[in-house]
């Protein structure tokens, strides 16, 4: 029997409902909360969760913003690609794009939230112009541009050689067994591995329950993905203000990605470094993590649109002979 959960970790009912058609025909379920209208705010999730995985960030932004939330391939309501071809970090890219352009007007900008592989998201669409165009900010949570494995620390510092730290470090993330109900060894597991020694015991079993619904092929697939990444290109395309956030205690990014990211972006706008808080910031620390993402809406608003923003560049002919990125009908919900 799962354990309680904290209401904020319980997403409200949604404004909208609707899916979205990547370039590969790839069906993404995208979730929309808040007023229609309003300043608006994009939440790409990470690796192994969903959209329930940001619940405590809708519940404090929705009120004011239109707050767009959106299952990666593979995760949550989003169908699982058919073969390998179809994870890849490009298919990221595209997906986000195709998410841009369904839910973001023509001529209005959202501010872009990736937390983790989100994160690795947005870098990997730093060089397309029509995200360009309807971003005004982005927001960098606990994620990296490469070097994953690299700089992890899940296991403990008795490991001492690289190579083995390394290898291992490796099969334990690519690992293809099914993650199993949700246990008292595996809350413990998932805690030591992705969140801070303080975190409450009802968030931990709410950032279990997302995990857990992940299935284990998907884990597996984008696990190769992350084991090789690199979007240092993307990241150095980025032209939107950018914040970044980071946990002191985050052992699958640990800070470090954060310093080098800020310090690659061509337009900084913060780096908030939590303390005591591991890789699940958006769930250890939502009010501050909202709050940051509050404080990036406003500093951007009271901007004029860069060049990017204002003038996408034209599709190149691939793009021009790609598949359509479609939506079905909108589904809007009482």
């Amino acid at each position: 029997m799962s354990r309680r959960i904290p209401a904020d970790c319980v997403l409200p009912d949604p404004a909208a409902v609707r899916t979205v058609r990547s370039a590969d025909g790839a069906e993404l379920n995208v979730e929309e909360y808040g007023p229609a209208g309003a300043p608006l705010v994009v939440l790409a999730h990470g690796w192994t969760c969903s959209t329930a995985f940001w619940a405590p960030v809708v519940n404090r932004l929705a009120a004011d913003f239109r707050v767009v939330a959106y299952d990666q391939r593979g995760h949550g309501r989003s169908p699982a690609p058919a073969g390998p071809a179809g994870y890849a970090t490009a298919k990221l890219a595209e997906d986000l794009e195709a998410v841009l352009t369904a839910t973001v007007p023509e001529g209005r900008r959202a501010v872009v939230v990736g937390h983790s592989m989100g994160g690795m998201t947005i870098m990997a669409a730093g060089d397309r112009p029509a995200v360009a165009a309807r971003t005004a900010a982005n927001v960098l949570v606990n994620t990296g541009p490469g070097a994953l494995i690299a700089e992890l620390t899940v296991l403990p510092p008795a490991v001492r050689a690289k190579v083995l730290r390394r290898f291992l470090h490796r099969q334990i993330l690519r690992s293809r067994l099914p993650l199993g109900p949700v246990t008292g060894l595996t809350r413990a597991a998932l805690k030591y591995a992705t969140m801070g020694p303080a975190t409450p015991a009802d968030r931990v079993e709410a950032c279990a329950q997302v995990v857990h619904a992940c299935p284990a092929k998907v884990r597996f697939h984008w696990a190769t993905v992350l084991d090789t990444l690199d979007v240092q290109d993307g990241l150095a395309k980025l032209t939107a203000p950018t914040a970044v956030i980071a946990g002191s205690h985050d052992r699958l990014t640990p800070p470090v990605h954060a310093r080098r990211i800020a310090a690659a972006l061509a337009d900084p706008r913060g780096l908030l470094e939590l303390p005591g808080t591991g890789h699940m910031s958006p769930l250890e620390r939502p009010a501050e993590v909202a709050a940051e993402i509050r404080r990036v809406a406003a500093l951007v608003a009271a901007e004029p649109p860069t060049a990017e923003a204002v003038t996408a560049e034209a599709p190149t002919a691939e793009a021009a002979t790609a598949a359509p990125l479609t939506a079905e009908p909108l589904e809007e919900t009482a």
